[in-house]
């Protein structure tokens, strides 16, 4: 999906930006959120967490679920992309290494889903969940986006 199908207020947020949403409770997807700051030297991506209002507009205007979180999302030049798709744009912006793990893109989709799916599924039972959400410090808190 392109953010241009999206409500007004969503576009008009997100022209222009890469997004990465994820869930702040969740110490798997906040450890992804870590790796992109580490690695995304050239600061590419904004991020939201999934539980601040701007996540919580994706969500319900994707028809995802609001609370258990399925997915994160990722937006890069202008598409929207979930699941294994998600992790293999993000991958695609950064350097290499970690580039080549865009090909997990091409992957068949019952081979992704197989993948993505338990890992999702039980990431709080595997990793852990946090009793709060994550709050950037000041340095990456200009990164972070919501709805204005």
């Amino acid at each position: 999906m392109q953010i241009a199908a999206l409500p007004s207020p969503l576009k008009q947020c997100l022209t222009g930006k890469n997004l990465i949403v994820f869930d702040g409770a969740c110490v798997f997807c906040s450890a992804f959120f870590r790796f992109m700051c580490r690695y995304d030297r050239a600061q590419k991506f904004h991020y939201a967490t999934a539980q601040s209002p701007l996540g919580q507009a994706l969500y319900a205007a994707l028809n995802l679920p609001l609370v258990d979180f399925e997915t994160n999302l990722v937006i890069s030049n202008g598409e929207i992309h979930q699941r294994l798709d998600a992790f293999a744009a993000a991958m695609a912006e950064l350097p290499a290494p970690w580039r080549a793990a865009r090909v997990t893109r091409h992957l068949p989709q019952a081979l992704k889903d197989a993948i993505y799916k338990p890992i999702a599924r039980n990431r709080y039972r595997i990793f852990g969940r946090t009793d709060a959400c994550l709050i950037p410090d000041a340095s990456l808190k200009a990164r972070f986006l919501d709805l204005t």
